[in-house]
């Protein structure tokens, strides 16, 4: 092969795949002409049989009417975590007490509800002040590149992560180097908020004194009682209609 010759590129999987198909079809066609035969039709593709309009309606509606119900309770539901979260808070804020047993309006247990803490991490919240000191300081964890139309100047990203990593762990925007011991107040960084508070549920479960888990009490309670009203009132059905006393017989 020459210098201007290229070398020939491997098929991939797929085109070799192809390329076998056909190369089998034309020797199929090939042999049936020599044998004074027809070539063989390709196989057709099975018929899809159209599936009931009824049942098309059915699955359709069945999944608008859910997807309606799912959007109410969402939105029901992220306002009672926001009232519960709040107020675990200022329970905890005031008796340092997380979990509170959640019960139907009859008393029954079903489950707790815990107050799970917030946490925090290093954040870089000035990238020029961060960038200014890893260059002065740790000079060869600094970068300048060349992108198209531009100079950046940059932090090692690998170097980035580590420092925050080991200030989220001290819980302060210091980092003590381990090679000479000096420990450095790091500019651009800061303890902050990464996970705020929230709440975790725990629903009870079967138990000697007690046969149904605590979500199956739950929709029992939703059958049988007024709980649809006073959990999620637009979804709850209307109260039946008082019973008209029909007039005496004279």
């Amino acid at each position: 092969m020459t210098e201007t010759q290229t070398a020939e590129q491997p098929l991939t999987p797929i085109e070799q795949h192809h390329y076998d198909t056909i190369t089998e079809r034309i020797g199929l066609n090939r042999l049936a002409a020599e044998q004074g035969e027809e070539a063989p039709e390709p196989e057709a593709a099975p018929a899809v049989t159209v599936p009931d309009p009824a049942a098309i309606r059915e699955a359709v509606t069945h999944q608008a009417v859910l997807g309606a119900l799912l959007d109410e309770v969402k939105q029901a539901y992220a306002a009672a975590r926001t009232d519960a979260e709040y107020l675990l808070t200022q329970q905890y804020k005031a008796t340092g007490s997380t979990k509170v047993d959640a019960t139907l309006p009859d008393g029954t247990k079903v489950g707790s509800i815990t107050r799970t803490p917030g946490e925090t991490a290093a954040k870089v919240i000035d990238e020029e002040l961060f960038r200014a000191w890893v260059r002065d300081t740790y000079p060869s964890e600094h970068v300048v590149k060349a992108v198209p139309m531009r100079i950046v100047a940059e932090v090692q990203p690998g170097f980035t992560s580590k420092l925050l990593a080991e200030m989220t762990a001290a819980g302060r925007a210091q980092y003590a180097d381990p090679t000479t011991g000096e420990v450095h107040d790091v500019p651009g960084v800061a303890i902050a908020p990464a996970r705020a508070a929230s709440t975790r549920i725990t629903y009870g479960r079967k138990s000697k004194g007690q046969s149904r888990t605590g979500r199956e009490l739950i929709a029992d309670a939703w059958r049988t009682t007024d709980l649809p009203t006073r959990v999620l009132p637009a979804l709850a059905p209307p109260p039946p209609a008082p019973a008209v006393e029909q007039p005496a017989a004279e």
